[in-house]
């Protein structure tokens, strides 16, 4: 199931440690997660969401407020019964743990350290790993799934990695996705275009199934700092508006959400 990342030979479990024939070894935390994300494969000191984002993800996502989107994701794979599914930038974990109802194995993959210990430390169950989703630390055809909720795309290794007729899941803003609170961070709101992923996949794979799911939000201040913490909207913001959106004591808006099923076509 997993290589190891220096030499891509087959990873063996030998608790505590994950361990190649090569004598790579990777020690398994405390927490139950193991690091294979090389210093190589870093872009930054720490990369991946901050704390303060992961934080305020936790409690704004375990508060329910992007429930109908996780139901809608399980209905969607669920009928794949697959026996391997990997959630790639996975976060604290909030919509992986609904994955072991659906699938034998689940992994969880982010680069960000402070994401996979969060989500190991509250969800067991799950293979949790720090890795690059630019290099998985899997073998090649070995996975049934890969689910991308709002996560960077490496098509051409998530071919790599799916079996014959694997599935990707992704899952992306659909066009006005909380379209208030973005007209208050900036002067101009442009549409979320999720049709502008389909020409990526279109030589490889199929796509076979689509959704939109939406879900009105009624968020009190400390929901909706909540969500502008977690949200990537805020790094392109003016601080001075996010400050104004901040004082904000109620925000209406709509979360909307596009899903799109995408099979490894046939070599």
């Amino acid at each position: 199931m997993l290589v190891c990342p220096l030499c891509r030979g087959e990873l063996v479990r030998q608790p505590p440690t994950w361990r190649c024939a090569n004598n790579h070894c990777y020690d398994v935390a405390r927490e139950g997660y193991v690091n294979l994300l090389l210093v190589q494969q870093k872009h930054s000191q720490e990369p991946g969401d901050s704390a303060e984002s992961l934080t305020a993800r936790r409690a704004f996502l375990e508060a329910g407020h992007y429930g109908p989107l996780r139901d809608a994701v399980v209905a969607m794979l669920a009928p794949l019964a697959p026996d391997l599914l990997l959630d790639l930038g996975c976060g604290e974990g909030w919509y992986t743990s609904a994955f072991p109802a659906i699938a034998a194995e689940v992994i969880g993959l982010d680069i960000a350290k402070p994401a996979i210990r969060l989500a190991a430390k509250r969800y067991p169950g799950v293979t949790w790993i720090v890795g690059s989703g630019a290099a998985l630390p899997v073998d090649d055809a070995s996975l049934d799934i890969i689910s991308c909720l709002f996560t960077q795309l490496h098509i051409d290794e998530m071919h790599r990695a799916l079996k014959p007729g694997g599935h990707v899941l992704v899952v992306t803003p659909a066009a006005d996705h909380l379209w208030s609170l973005r007209a208050g961070l900036f002067e101009d709101v442009m549409a979320h275009e999720p049709d502008k992923f389909l020409a990526g996949f279109a030589d490889r794979f199929e796509l076979t199934a689509r959704d939109e799911v939406r879900a009105p939000l009624s968020l009190g201040n400390a929901q909706l700092r909540q969500l502008l913490a977690m949200t990537p909207y805020v790094w392109k913001a003016r601080p001075e508006r996010r400050a104004a959106l901040e004082q904000c004591e109620q925000l209406e808006t709509t979360a909307a959400f596009s899903l799109l099923l995408f099979r490894k076509r046939a070599p």
